[in-house]
């Protein structure tokens, strides 16, 4: 009998439970014209608890069983519409239409003088404030969904074959989906910038083993803000100063069913490349709150080439229990397109369940702002059925069921052995073109650079001439996803002028992605720059020496083998050590060799090096052992824990502090032993809507450093180049000669520079249209000699439309009583 009793509560339970587990309401939000309307809320009216319709207009709201709800259906441009649903069987289905809102304008009262958007507009402003404060704390959950479509994909990029993407695209379109996730979580946030979210589903189309980048804090666009981070600071439409980047018109009025007034306002903006958006933004009479905004960007508004557009679409309702405007639902669409690329995509974020009177205590928060639940990759298909809110689009099912399958093949161990036979071949043509080797079983891969491609020219210098060169290793990582690996790199370069071969080596153990332990061992023979920072690159040497016969990169020979240790000790607290036996002998120029003779200039001495007020720098013969010890501090770092990784997050309220130790011992010449200790500050933070500054100061002193040799002194990054071939530094000098002020003596530099990102230049008729940005920065450097200085106003991303790469400077500098300037150009093809 008691078999039988607790057989029958099982069976009823398990009823109850698939019921209950079922329990939701499906079916098709359309217009007066049966087309679908995307991204529309759907909620149980009363509630927190809703859903958003997909791309094509279907939901699917969960219930919380059998019962009688009012489900409000809403979305911008149409009237909202609430229906009393009686629910009463599984699999129920309610498809609704909506017809088109008609704004109107007959409730407005029209002032020749006064724009009626204006007011409205002045209003909002007044209490952005105040509004933005409401949700001072909540919590919520959170869904989001990530899509990524290629166009016409081209077969080759610069003669390398391209593929389908993992089976993203199609083999006649060359188009496809490339990316398509999905994350579920838990978010709880409290003012003023205390953020927490744990993960508990996560799900990337064709790879079970990876994790959404789809995060609640990443999509946390609060248009009460006066900004909205985008690359550049994009001034929103209430923002504080908002009547100086944009013009409003009122579009019309209508009432929602809770009876309020919303007022629908186009939005222009004043300048047509400025950091500001265009669209329409909805706003409630009397509580001047957001009722909804659809608002598009350019990437020429935030300086990002390659993307087209961004549209922004919002969606509150109204809370009558707390007399709140919440936000139900956010989609975030965007184009692109470079270099032959193009395409599109889409995230969409659902918020519901919100909790407005939550309670924290001082533990809750803490510099862990991301985490994951156990096994969150490792849901499936049944869990995500009944969790989704928003259903997935025809589109979405195939691309998952398409890559998932792929995915199980490509996995499959003897698929692997496939493609590792037939890409592991050995051509003709591999002793010149380079050979690799892949055992995907051990996560293995062996490399041989080559001989004839773009990387085995090392550039030319006056003490070896042309170099050549070229380049093996291995790499093995101990897990699937090498949270642990082993690499292992050799190179060996030839100069044609001295003819000498040199060679290098060096091998790297990482232990772990979160703390990022690693220990590295390193030797061989090189010719290395007097500074070790390499303020001119091998390329711009290059074209310096052949073309203008200036030789501005001097050179010494190291025979050196040494170790590294590096490892995050505690979160913000950076720890890295070195210990290295160096031989260095002084290297002489071996050829004159130049492309175009220059009558006014001849190639200077690389030893002794040539300073100025007829000073001479001497390199001998000496060994010694070069230690360092570094620390490096990030206050109030936050981080996201993923299952096998850390990633941290840098938190602009605070700068960078780090302090290092520096010494050689047991030199060959006992005048060579010294000991430096040195700090530096930096700070990058942002200045609203008039740009983004930074600083970086930096001070040392020497201990029984009088007679080091010159490689050993504080050298500092100068310039004497009028183009550069790379990004800027902006913490290098403009017009300092590369070792005239270098010093074994107490030394600080100061280094500031402003960013407007378009908030000067995008206001000045007709310059506005090029979409420049002005850079103005000062520097300052002082040692034992008489300070020096520089200020420079520069303008970059010059170019033409989506190619712009230069950017122009204008350099003084002050010293000893001289004052000079010059223009230097630069080119960055980083995108």
């Amino acid at each position: 009998m008691n078999f039988i009793i607790k057989t029958a509560i099982t069976f009823i339970t398990v009823l109850l439970v698939s019921a209950f587990a079922q329990a939701q309401l499906t079916g098709t939000l359309t217009d007066s014209n049966d087309e679908p309307i995307a991204f529309a809320s759907v909620y149980i009216k009363g509630t927190y608890q809703g859903t958003t319709t997909n791309n094509n207009g279907d939901y699917t709201l969960k219930l919380e069983g059998f019962d009688t709800y009012d489900i409000v259906y809403q979305s911008l441009g149409y009237q909202p519409k609430t229906i009393t649903v009686n629910y009463t069987e599984n699999g129920q289905v309610l498809n609704v239409q909506l017809q088109e809102e008609v704004a109107s304008l007959d409730t407005v009262i029209v002032n020749s003088d006064v724009n009626p958007a204006d007011r409205v507009i002045r209003a909002a402003i007044a209490n952005r404030e105040i509004n933005r404060k409401k949700f001072s704390s909540y919590k919520a959950d959170f869904y989001s969904r990530g899509l990524w479509r290629m166009e016409d994909v081209p077969e080759k990029f610069m003669g390398e074959e391209i593929g389908d993407l993992e089976g993203s695209l199609d083999s006649i379109s060359r188009s496809g989906v490339v990316y398509l996730s999905e994350t579920v979580s838990k978010i709880a946030y409290e003012a003023p910038d205390n953020f927490k979210e744990r993960i508990v589903a996560s799900k990337i189309s064709g790879d079970d083993n990876g994790f959404s980048a789809n995060t609640a804090e990443q999509a946390n666009f609060d248009f009460y803000n006066n900004n909205i981070d985008l690359n550049n600071r994009i001034v929103s439409p209430i923002a504080d100063y908002a009547f100086s980047y944009y013009k409003y018109k009122l579009l019309g009025t209508f009432y929602d069913e809770n009876k309020f007034l919303i007022n629908k306002i186009e939005v222009i903006s004043r300048r047509p490349k400025d950091n500001t958006f265009n669209g329409i933004i909805y706003i409630v009479e009397d509580q001047w709150t957001i009722y909804g905004l659809e608002l598009t960007t350019l990437g020429e508004n935030i300086n990002v080439p390659i993307i087209e557009q961004l549209t922004f679409n919002q969606d509150f309702t109204y809370e009558p229990s707390s007399g709140d405007w919440i936000k139900r639902s956010q989609s975030l669409d965007f184009s692109f397109g470079f270099l032959g690329f193009k395409g599109n995509g889409r995230f969409l974020a659902n918020y519901t369940n919100y909790d407005f009177k939550p309670q924290f205590d001082k533990e809750y928060f803490g510099p862990e702002v991301l985490s994951f639940e156990r096994d969150a990759n490792k849901k499936d298909s049944t869990y995500w059925n009944a969790k989704r809110p928003v259903p997935l689009t025809l589109e979405e099912t195939k691309n998952y069921i398409k890559k998932d399958s792929i995915a199980a093949v490509r996995n499959d161990p003897k698929y692997k052995d496939s493609m590792d036979q037939k890409n592991n071949k050995f051509r003709l043509m591999s002793p010149l073109t380079g050979y690799s080797y892949k055992n995907s079983k051990k996560n293995e891969r062996y490399s041989y650079d080559g001989l004839i491609d773009l990387g085995s020219f090392k550039g030319f210098n006056t003490v070896q001439g042309f170099v050549v060169g070229t380049g093996f290793s291995y790499s093995k990582g101990y897990d699937e996803d090498y949270n642990s690996s082993l690499y292992i790199r050799s190179d060996i370069n030839y100069g044609i002028s001295d003819d000498r071969l040199r060679y290098t080596a060096n091998a790297s153990y990482r232990f772990n992605r979160t703390n990022r332990r690693s220990i590295s061992v390193y030797g061989g023979t090189e010719a290395r720059q007097i500074n070790n920072g390499n303020p001119i690159s091998t390329l711009e040497n290059t074209i310096s020496s052949l073309a203008f016969e200036r030789n501005f990169a001097k050179f010494y020979e190291v025979d050196y083998a040494g170790a590294r240790y590096y490892e995050e000790i505690a979160n913000g607290f950076f720890l890295n050590a070195s210990a290295a036996y160096e031989r260095r002998q002084p290297l002489n120029n071996t050829t004159d060799q130049v492309w175009f003779t220059q009558s006014d200039v001849d190639y200077t001495s690389n030893n002794p090096l040539q300073l100025d007020n007829n000073r001479l720098a001497f390199i001998d013969d000496h060994e010694l052992v070069k230690v360092g010890l570094g620390l490096t501090i990030r206050p109030g770092q936050k981080y996201q824990s993923y299952p096998d990784a850390k990633y941290n997050i840098g938190n602009e309220k605070y700068p960078t502090i780090s302090l290092r130790y520096e010494g050689g011992l047991g030199a060959s010449n006992s005048d060579y032993n010294f000991h430096q200790l040195s700090a530096s500050v930096y700070q990058n933070f942002d200045m609203g809507n008039i740009g983004r500054s930074s600083y970086w100061v930096n001070g040392g002193t020497f201990l029984e450093g009088d007679d080091i040799s010159f490689v050993d002194q504080q050298h500092f990054n100068g310039n004497r180049l009028r183009y550069k071939l790379e990004a800027l530094n902006p913490y290098g000098f403009g017009l300092l000669n590369y070792y005239d002020y270098s010093t074994s003596s107490d030394y600080a530099q100061v280094h500031v520079q402003h960013d407007f990102k378009g908030f000067v230049l995008g206001k000045i008729p007709g310059l506005n249209r090029l979409n420049y940005d002005l850079i103005l920065s000062g520097k300052a450097l002082f040692t034992e000699r008489n300070p020096y200085f520089e200020a420079s106003a520069g303008i970059d991303n010059i170019g033409f439309g989506k190619f712009r790469p230069f950017r122009v400077d204008y350099v003084h500098s002050i010293t000893s009583g001289r004052s000079y300037g010059a223009f230097i150009v630069g080119i960055n093809f980083g995108l």
